[in-house]
């Protein structure tokens, strides 16, 4: 774990990982090579239904500075800048996409030992903003983000939360949604093979209660499986396997009683690394 307070954007991730990282239920490829120069190249494809999606997406580090470059199937362009240790403890990046002349964006993170700042600037006449920041230690932090509309001159919105995390265990309470829902979120390591986690929402204007539960447990060193289950009746199953270094296959499948059609779903994830 890392000296400082996680940024607000983490808050509860690592529970959030294992109850829906990699699940996929569509077919899904990538291929991603590296060269000694520092040039990463992937190519992605993902069949949905009878439509087909794809994108190229390079990256290259030279020193401090990361550039990424990703071209979708629809030929739209999108490129980030990233510089770290401008300053120490300050990450800046500059991102825009192609052709929309509105998208340009700055944005800016700092860690420190006790805080973490976090802000983004639209790079327009009339830009969103948003800034969110943390307070407190590696295991024990609280915090909380705002974003703003200069355009109407509102507040789109904020949310505020506490996190403690260790090793083997990790927590967060969430007052989300400009303080309609509550989200707490817990995560326990039993081993470093065997892991459950669990996501709770409240909504408190209309007194509705979700709930996600999950376990995580690698049969050997190459192969994961994970569950989750609903309160709805949703349930799901994955199994990844790295059958090479960096190479993995997912499959993934899920039920869900209430779609009476068609209530199982399934899909699978071919991630190649030479």
């Amino acid at each position: 774990m890392g000296k400082g307070p996680v940024p607000f954007v983490n808050f509860g991730k690592r529970a959030k990982d294992l109850l829906h990282k990699d699940y996929n239920f569509d077919q899904k490829f990538s291929l991603s090579t590296t060269s000694d120069s520092g040039l990463g190249v992937t190519a992605t494809g993902v069949r949905i239904d009878e439509l087909f999606i794809g994108d190229i997406h390079t990256q290259h580090k030279s020193g401090k500075a990361t550039v990424d470059v990703k071209v979708d199937s629809d030929s739209r362009v999108s490129s980030t800048v990233t510089v770290d240790e401008i300053v120490t403890g300050l990450k800046t990046s500059f991102s825009f996409k192609v052709p929309d002349q509105k998208s340009g964006k700055l944005d800016l993170q700092y860690l420190h030992d006790r805080f973490t700042l976090n802000s983004s600037i639209g790079l327009a006449s009339a830009p969103l903003l948003e800034l969110s920041a943390t307070v407190g230690t590696s295991e024990l932090a609280i915090g909380g983000e705002v974003g703003f509309d200069s355009t109407s001159a509102s507040v789109t919105k904020y949310n505020y939360g506490m996190s403690y995390s260790k090793d083997d265990i990790s927590a967060a309470l969430l007052l989300a949604d400009k303080g309609e829902t509550l989200k707490a979120s817990y995560i326990h390591l039993f081993s470093p093979t065997n892991a459950v986690a669990a996501e709770v929402t409240h909504r408190l204007k209309t007194k509705e209660n979700y709930f996600t539960i999950g376990s995580s447990h690698a049969l050997d060193s190459s192969t994961l499986v994970k569950t989750r289950f609903s309160n709805s009746g949703k349930a799901g199953l994955l199994c990844q396997h790295e059958w090479r270094p960096k190479s993995f296959v997912t499959l993934s499948a899920e039920y869900d009683p209430k779609v009476v059609s068609s209530p199982a779903r399934f899909g699978v994830a071919i991630a190649l690394k030479p």
